[in-house]
């Protein structure tokens, strides 16, 4: 997790990179209806966490509040330790790219070992068991979904550069998780 948090704090959240996934549609739900980001979070992990608690198994969780509980810790010290890497505002698609890298990175890492680092990690995982799509494919599902959405209220071009991010951390997280492994020739 320390390299995932690593690029948000320094990277997205500098630059105001949205995300898809569970916090995309926080963002959405906070933005249309006033439900207070804390609440939705919460509420959204905890059923996406279920989820993958009946389909993935309870090692899945064990694993899945290791990574939650290093991802607080992480961000925790980032935000101690003040921005490490240059502001990219001025150069979003550098921002888009390196962010992705490091989100794909680091949450490849812990999917790799069987665990996620929030409900989208979990939803992305279920869906991939369920359909047999590689995991980069619903990864896009979900956060495509809710990029398209949040066009109702972002500006195209911001969302352009989160579609540059989120598909380069899609595709890593699957690299990642499954270089080495026969499960790298899932169907795409």
């Amino acid at each position: 997790m320390a390299i995932a948090t690593f690029g948000l704090t320094n990277i997205h959240r500098r630059v105001d990179i949205t995300e898809g996934g569970v916090l995309g549609m926080v963002l959405l739900l906070d933005h249309h209806f006033g439900i207070p980001p804390w609440a939705l979070t919460t509420v959204l992990d905890a059923a996406c966490y279920l989820l993958g608690w009946k389909v993935l198994g309870r090692d899945f969780l064990i694993r899945s509040g290791v990574a939650t509980l290093c991802g607080a810790i992480f961000f925790r010290l980032w935000d101690a330790t003040g921005p490490l890497l240059p502001n990219l505002s001025a150069q979003p698609l550098l921002a888009a790219l390196l962010g992705g890298a490091f989100v794909g990175v680091g949450v490849g890492m812990v999917v790799r070992q069987g665990g996620s680092s929030g409900g989208d990690d979990a939803l992305a995982l279920v869906i991939a068991q369920k359909t047999g799509w590689r995991l980069s494919r619903a990864y896009l599902f979900t956060d495509l979904t809710v990029l398209g959405l949040s066009l109702t209220y972002i500006a195209p071009l911001r969302i352009v550069w989160s579609l540059v991010t989120v598909t380069v951390s899609s595709l890593l997280i699957d690299f990642v998780k499954t270089v080495g492994h026969s499960e790298n020739r899932q169907k795409a």
